[in-house]
This record gives C-alpha cells, structure tokens and sequence, in this order.
C-alpha cells in the first residue's frame, strides 16, 4: 500500500512542487515513514504568494454575508464524522496524537470555525462629526492583504485560527505547514475548497525543514505579503521577526508559554489535581498553555503532592496505536524527549527532586514527571519544556505566591485555585498573564476573545478582527470653503 502523498494548493488547484522535491514524514513512536509531501521551492512560494494577491482585491470587497455563509459551510463539512476520523488517523500518524485530543484537534476547531463566522458583525465603522464645522468623519476597517500564517503541528485548531480569522477580515492567506503534520494540516485548505472558496485566497505550501529558513525568508520579504503570524517557539519567533523588522511588516507572535498555576490553602485540591493533571499531560504536555510550574501554599502542599502523583503514576506514555493503555504519545521528536530530560537532570543536579517519573526515555517516549523543589534559574523553570512533567514548588504566603508566578519571561494563561471570590480576583489580576483561568484548567480557550502575550517569550498581538484589519479614515470636508493655512494669505495680499 502506497504512503500518502501530500501536494501543494496554490491558486484553487492542487500540484505537485516545481522541483518535484519532497519529504519524508515520520510517526515520532516509531520512527516509520507515514507519509511524504511535496516541498515547495522559491518558485512555488512566490505563486502561492502571487494568486493570494491577485484573489485580494475581489475577496476584499465580497459581502459579509456570503464570507459568513461560506464559514458555515466549511462548519458543516469539517463536522462530519468522515473528516473527524481523517483528522485523527493522520494526526495520530504523524504526531502520535492520542483519542483524548479529539477535543483539540476536530471538537475545538469546529467551534471555532463556527465562532469566526460571527466576526463579520464587527467589520463595520463609525461616522462622527469633524473638527471642522460642517464636515464628517468617517472611519471603517479594511483587510490588511496578504497574510503569511505559519501554523505549528500540535493542534488543529492552530492552523484554522491562523487561516480563517485573517481571511474572514477580508485578506486573502499564504499558509506554511510544519514539517511534522503536513497531511493533517492540508485537510482545512480541502475543507475550503470543498466549500467552495475563491482560488487563492487560500494558498498551502509545505517545506522541508532544511528549506524553510529560506523560503520563509523569500515570502516576508515579498512586496505583496503585508502582515504575518507564527504559532511556535519564541527561538525561531525571534529569527522570524528578525526579517520582519528588515521589511518593517507588522507580525502576530504566540510563541508558546510556561503556565504557572496557583493553588492556595483553601483550593478544592483533588478538583485542583485532576485539572493540574489533565493540563500537564494531555497530548503529552505539548500545549502552549499547558501548565508546566505549580506553586502551592505550604498549608496545602502535602495533600495536592500525593493527589497529583496518584495521578501521574496512572498515566501511561507510549504508542496508543499499539498499546491501548497508553494515554498519552510521544514527544514530536527524540530531540525534544531529551532536552525534556535534559532540564529535569540539571534541575536536580541543582537540588531538586523527582517525585515522580524515571528519568528515562523510550525513544521519544517520556514518562509524566513531577519535579519538585524547582527554582528560577533552573532551565526547567525559566524555559518551556513542552513536554509531561511539571515543576512544583511551595511557597509561605500569597504574595510569595504571586512574585513566584510572575518570575518568567513568558505570559500566554495562568491559573488559581481558591474558594474564596474576593481572594481570586485580586490575586488574578496581580498575575500577568494573557488570561488567567480560575479554579479550572490552563487548557482552556474562549474563542470569542482568544489568547494573546503580554511581550516576552509569549509574543505579542492577538487572533482578533483588530489585529487583522487596518483603521481607514476618509474626512469630508465642509461645502463652505475654510480659509486654507498657505493660500488664505495670498487671497489677503490680492
């Protein structure tokens, strides 16, 4: 049986690269080949970027209804069982998602796709009255252009965020796939082109790892790409807003996060527990708001330590394809499972101790983890380590609760656990953080508002209509002639 093969769309057709070039895709378990795709060349990139202008100025200018209408479509299409289990047989192929991420990868992003089509409500303006007696101001927002999405591997609902709102908004999208999850990613372009999207303002390339450095640079720098966004890590967020800032282009950063979560000693700790343990593990911690640092109150450390390694110890890492007690996969790469344990091993050699885990891998297998006794300075507690292990510390006070919390770089969500309300909306709004999730999971997204950084390793700007528009403003000036600044003087010397 032949491997599936994935190609490129650019301009409402699907193709092969101009080379002919592609690349294997590896299931992360077990080192198989599952797939190849093509990868795009220079040439390939710059059509993809070319028929996403050439589509702009019709899409900008389409009615808000038929774009609404068109999302609600595409709903229906990704909502059937069909594509669900494409979803996950391609996800479970190439990252080793597990069933549990069902929610994130086809449940999530169809609520989402749902939720943006309600959007086209706020594309509108406001008229006010000028300055000036007897003119009007009008200001209205209009698409930006073309946009470069670069969407990571870990979750759907990723790739549909970094293609939809933007076109929604009327700009027309240039997605770059993860070398990882190619096959996955390439379903939301067939979902669209199933619904009947206009060619090109949709466009999907995939690249070879060792080519995407270049051809990213190749599409930022093209005249016609007028904004971009990138879902991934702040290392090469930083490289991407190096050549931004060569082109002065405005960019969109989530680039991940180090979720901190509060639990003080009134918290309902088993409830506390099981939504630390979900956060942590589900898809074996690679989630940008997947909580990675724990700070408790001394008053209730004993108790949540052994609620959550009872749970931990139940959770099992493996390949849920051949081993069905396995609840969660392995890490994307066997480079990521080591640097996982790399951080653990130098966090201990500093002090700290593991409560829970081997300090092993299988491959890119990892065991869950609880490391406690962590301090800042450690790599595990300064750096996201995308993977199932948390680092737990324990702390007198509030205060020492929250400066603990707020002793990173990085700023995406947060959570706190407590009882008491007037407790937990002044200590949330002391914690900076994007959103802070109260006595419930850092997993969490209101598609309505969505997440965004504060700065730092998290990035900065949001997946809003604001962020995916430019402000136009048009000043129509009174029928009565003013006296202009220049020319009133030469009138008065006539």
């Amino acid at each position: 049986m032949s491997l599936p093969l994935t190609s490129l769309f650019i301009d409402g057709e699907w193709r092969p690269s101009s080379t002919g070039a592609t690349f294997e895709v590896r299931n992360p378990n077990t080192g198989e080949v599952v797939g190849t795709a093509f990868s795009a060349s220079a040439g390939d990139c710059a059509a993809a970027v070319e028929a996403a202008s050439r589509a702009f100025p019709a899409w900008e200018q389409s009615p808000l209804p038929y774009r609404r209408d068109l999302l609600m479509k595409a709903a229906d299409i990704l909502a059937s069982d069909e594509f669900r289990k494409r979803i996950m047989a391609s996800i479970s192929e190439e990252t080793s998602a597990t069933a549990e991420t069902v929610v994130i990868n086809h449940a999530a992003p169809l609520n989402e796709l749902r939720a943006y089509a309600g959007l086209v409500a706020q594309l509108k303006g406001e008229a006010f009255v000028s300055s000036f007696p007897g003119g009007q101001v009008f200001s209205f927002r209009r698409a930006i252009g073309v946009v470069l999405s670069i969407a990571p591997w870990n979750a759907l609902g990723l790739t549909l965020r970094s293609t939809v709102l933007p076109m929604v908004c009327g700009n027309t999208v240039v997605m770059k796939t993860s070398e990882t999850s190619p096959r996955t990613q390439a379903i939301i372009a067939e979902v669209f082109e199933k619904a009947g999207l206009p060619k090109g303002v949709l466009n999907f390339v995939s690249v070879a790892k060792e080519e995407s450095p270049a051809r990213v640079a190749e599409i930022i720098a093209h005249p016609a790409v007028r904004k971009l966004c990138f879902t991934g890590s702040d290392t090469v967020g930083r490289l991407i807003a190096i050549e931004a800032a060569k082109h002065l282009k405005p960019c969109v950063f989530e680039l991940g996060g180090k979720a901190p979560v509060i639990v003080l000693d009134d918290a309902d700790i088993p409830r506390a527990a099981r939504a630390i343990t979900s956060s942590a593990l589900l898809n074996s911690g690679q989630i940008c708001m997947s909580t990675e640092r724990v700070i408790v109150q001394k008053g209730a450390a004993d108790t949540l330590v052994a609620h959550l390694s009872a749970l931990f110890k139940q959770v099992k890492a493996g390949d849920p394809r051949a081993d069905p007690s396995a609840m969660i996969g392995a890490l994307f790469t066997e480079r990521s499972a080591e640097n996982v344990l790399g951080m653990i091993k130098e966090a201990v050699d500093g002090g700290a101790e593991v409560l829970v885990g081997d300090l092993a891998r299988e491959g890119a297998v990892v065991q869950p983890h609880i490391v406690a006794g962590v301090k800042p300075g450690m790599r595990l507690w300064e750096r996201e380590s995308f993977g199932p292990v948390i680092a737990l510390v324990v702390v007198d006070t509030v205060d020492e609760a929250v400066e603990a919390a707020n002793a990173s770089t990085y700023s995406l969500v947060a959570g706190l656990w407590t009882k008491d309300v007037h407790t937990a909306f002044d200590v949330a709004a002391r914690i900076r953080a994007g959103c802070t999730d109260i006595n419930g999971p850092t997993v969490h997204t209101e598609w309505m508002r969505g997440h965004g950084g504060l700065g730092g390793s998290t990035g900065y700007g949001r997946f809003t209509v604001e962020d995916w528009t430019d402000i136009r403003t048009m000043v129509l000036h009174p029928t009565k002639e003013s006296p202009y600044l220049l020319t009133s003087r030469l009138d008065r010397a006539a």
